[in-house]
């Protein structure tokens, strides 16, 4: 899967699941839904750090500016500005071309670059790795509870 099919998969993911979310927010205060958020916050949560990941991958395998690469992490915030920020970098030229880190491409030189070239590298392996650390990190946000109870 190149760079651009990548992100274009979860920023439009994103946006599905902020949908969810805010459905499942008017279900829980206007209708007394108290499920409906766990269900659309979950599969918000999960895309969320999903996109938070490849937003990492795509960002070191680009070189993307800091800059770049903090407002794309910041998209994810935003109710649907994943999408207009994919849709950015796309006509920058951003998203172009195969992974830079790839086999017969550039060698890695720094620590996140080695671990994307083993990412690009064994798909596999990296896909369950990443499955099970966004899994670990999902799991420890639901367990610290509700982030309006964080710090209370």
């Amino acid at each position: 899967m190149s760079p651009r099919t990548l992100y274009l998969r979860l920023a439009f993911a994103e946006v599905v699941t902020w949908t969810l979310l805010i459905l499942g927010m008017i279900g829980k205060y206007g209708f007394g839904l108290e499920w409906a958020t766990l269900v659309g916050g979950s599969i918000h949560g999960f895309v969320f750090l999903c996109y938070v990941v490849a937003t990492l991958a795509v960002w070191t395998d680009k070189k993307w500016s800091a800059g770049t690469g903090i407002l794309g992490l910041a998209s994810a915030v935003i109710p649907y500005a994943t999408v207009p920020f994919e849709r950015s970098v796309e006509r920058r030229g951003l998203l172009d071309g195969p992974w830079r880190l790839a086999p017969g491409g550039e060698a890695p030189r720094t620590l996140p670059e080695r671990l994307l070239a083993f990412a690009v590298r064994s798909p596999v392996v990296a896909l369950l790795v990443t499955l099970v650390v966004v899994a670990v990190v999902f799991t420890l946000l639901l367990w610290a509870g509700k982030p309006t109870e964080w710090f209370s």
